[in-house]
């Protein structure tokens, strides 16, 4: 049955649109969280809520925010949902399972972040039980259903995060991602769900799972919409043993979908589709489209990326998840999540040691896969299921969903699942893009210029995507391409300041025909110097260095020497060794013989003579 929600019945609450609409003046904040409250009550049938929240609870943040200038706030009334391991102060959490409810004082520090920011909640969204599961079928509050088709699977474990957001009750949603809970409901429901970076989101209030590895994951109607609120929502938490401080180059102003640009993305050698052409045929669709939108794509070997998925419930992580629940009475949990965790038992202290072992192993592998990739990209999920099938094995079709998913926080990497089209059924279906820790921005920007050439809908609503908005700044490169035509040339005395901090040679090239060279007093160093008149083409190489350690590279340079711009023979400018003026004194030119070499050999050439 095709449920897909019509435009005309929803609000486009993209934040572009949204802002734009308040601005305006055409509807207020009070008046939309209304009309989204009636709309949710009218498509309870897809079980996306355990609690709505009322007008009367409502009440304290529309009045708060109609107290607040709507320029100081980005998230201005922006409706929200959160998955119900999240806690929301005065509301129970139920991870949904009603024996095992509280009723918190205070909001999780992430809830706490945005609504400081300006969101509204709209209430606590359904999930499968404890967060076990990657279906949407394991709640005592009803099954999740697709918010395009109801005979077919959500997802989850996030599933009313999803559905929710995907129906157009809310402009994004929060939810749990420990091993896909963030990514195979969202591409399910045509929306991008980003799995942060462990620890930038912070999980204080927050039900675990496997607390080591747990994220707070983001569902968004764009890439565009998940960088914005990454950002504002990656607020460091110091109460958070688990959370890690974000860098400036993962930050939302370097969010960056601009085309054109060149960069190389792993395929693994070999997928398994479960014998699903549509899903196959829109992977290999996905991979084309990035390969046309100036990706080079490279084979990877996923062997090792797989052994790691199959440690996550097959090793000693499955006991986290029984620590989680140990006050938990059995008899109050579905029978399906105890015969999961029932999987911790027999697991001994030396289990979890031989698996970390395996694990640091594997990463180190993994790790090297990914060097010189920007990314790679997976499906999220081989194929889904109806509801129906779901319930024959629920188990076995369960497994199969988190095949291409989780790994991804036993290797600490960050991942953002996109949607990229419709099978002939008409569910949505996606890939996920996985890059190491931290490269979050990034990772959105390749989603967002994917995600946009595949020109599908918001969600089940309907509508169109906005234009991007401008005056994004290009992402920061990992690298840094320095300019180097004296000591720091390969074979010469100070290469190892190069190569000690991992610095690599790109080229062997020359200066644009505008530059002199001198011999410093020294008679131990160049310097190169512009001249736009009696300039010539000086001998130079490019080497590549990680931006972690230019810096200290920079700092080790003595006057008169620095770090500036040099323009090569090809145009390009690139940072590389230049000097002060002052420097000069007493300096030889140099420039007739081409290069630091040959001036060195003509050198060595006289003293042999003389």
């Amino acid at each position: 049955m095709n449920t897909a929600t019509n435009q005309n019945d929803v609000n486009n609450l993209s934040l572009q649109a949204l802002q734009t609409a308040y601005a305006s003046g055409d509807v207020t904040p009070r008046q939309l969280i209304g009309q989204l409250l009636a709309q949710a009550r009218r498509q309870s049938e897809y079980n996306a809520w355990i609690h709505l929240l009322d007008e009367a609870e409502l009440e304290p943040y529309l009045l708060a925010l109609e107290a607040q200038d709507s320029h100081n706030l980005p998230l201005y009334g922006v409706p929200f949902a959160i998955k119900d391991n999240i806690d929301l102060a005065g509301v129970p959490t139920t991870a949904a399972c009603p024996d095992f409810a509280y009723t918190p004082t205070e909001h999780a520090a992430v809830v706490s972040t945005l609504i400081a920011a300006g969101a509204v909640p709209l209430g606590k969204t359904n999930l499968d039980q404890f967060a076990t599961g990657l279906v949407g079928t394991r709640s005592p509050y009803g099954e999740g259903k697709n918010s395009f088709n109801t005979d077919y699977i959500s997802g989850g474990s996030s599933a009313g995060s999803a559905i929710a957001t995907a129906l157009g009750q809310v402009s994004f949603a929060l939810g749990t991602d420990t091993a896909g809970s963030g990514r195979v409901p969202a591409v399910l429901n045509n929306l991008v769900g980003h799995k942060p970076t462990k620890g930038l989101l912070s999980t204080r209030g927050v039900v675990p799972a496997c607390r080591t590895l747990d994220c707070v994951s983001i569902f968004a109607l764009s890439c565009d919409d998940a960088a914005v609120l990454l950002d504002i929502a990656g607020s460091y938490d110091a109460e958070d043993p688990y959370a890690r401080p974000n860098t400036f180059y993962n930050r939302q102003r370097y969010f960056d979908t601009a085309g054109g640009r060149r960069f190389r993305f792993g395929v693994p050698a070999e997928l398994d589709f479960q014998d699903d052409a549509g899903t196959r045929a829109l992977f290999t669709e996905s991979v084309e489209r990035l390969k046309a939108l100036g990706g080079e794509a490279v084979t990877v070997d996923f062997d090792p990326f797989l052994e790691t998925a199959r440690l996550l419930y097959e090793g000693p992580w499955i006991s986290e998840r029984a620590l989680a629940t140990q006050d938990v009475d059995p008899a109050s949990m579905l029978p399906v999540i105890n015969e999961i965790i029932a999987g911790a038992e027999g697991k001994t202290a030396a289990d979890a040691f031989a698996a970390q072992y395996r694990l640091a192993t594997l990463k180190r592998h993994c790790d090297s896969l990914l060097e010189d990739l920007d990314f790679v990209v997976t499906p999220t999920c081989p194929r889904f299921y109806t509801r129906a099938e779901m319930a024959e094995q629920p188990i076995v079709n369960n497994s199969l969903l988190g095949t291409y998913t989780n790994f991804v926080n036993l290797l600490d990497y960050s991942a953002t699942a996109v949607p990229v089209g419709f099978t002939e059924c008409g569910i949505p279906w996606g890939v996920t893009l996985f890059s190491a820790a931290f490269k979050d921005i990034r990772l959105l920007g390749f989603a967002g210029l994917l995600h946009r050439d595949c020109q599908l809908p918001l969600g089940a609503t309907g509508h169109t995507p906005l234009p991007p908005s401008a005056g994004t700044t290009a992402a920061v490169a990992d690298r840094i391409d320095v300019v180097v035509c004296g000591a720091h040339l390969q074979g010469q005395p100070l290469n190892w300041q190069l190569t000690e901090r991992g610095a690599q040679l790109v080229s062997k090239s020359s200066s644009s025909a505008h530059y002199q060279l001198y011999a410093l007093p020294d008679g131990k160093r160049p310097a190169m110097v512009r001249n736009e008149v009696d300039g010539t083409a000086i001998e130079v190489e490019v080497w590549s260095m990680p931006h972690s350690n230019f810096g200290s590279f920079v700092a080790a340079i003595p006057a008169p020497l620095g770090i500036g711009k040099v323009e090569l023979a090809d145009g390009a400018w690139l940072s590389g060794f230049i000097c002060d003026g002052f420097g000069l004194a007493g300096a030889k030119d140099i420039s007739a013989y081409g290069s630091w070499r040959s001036w060195l050999a003509a050198q060595q050439s006289n003293s042999a003579a003389g």
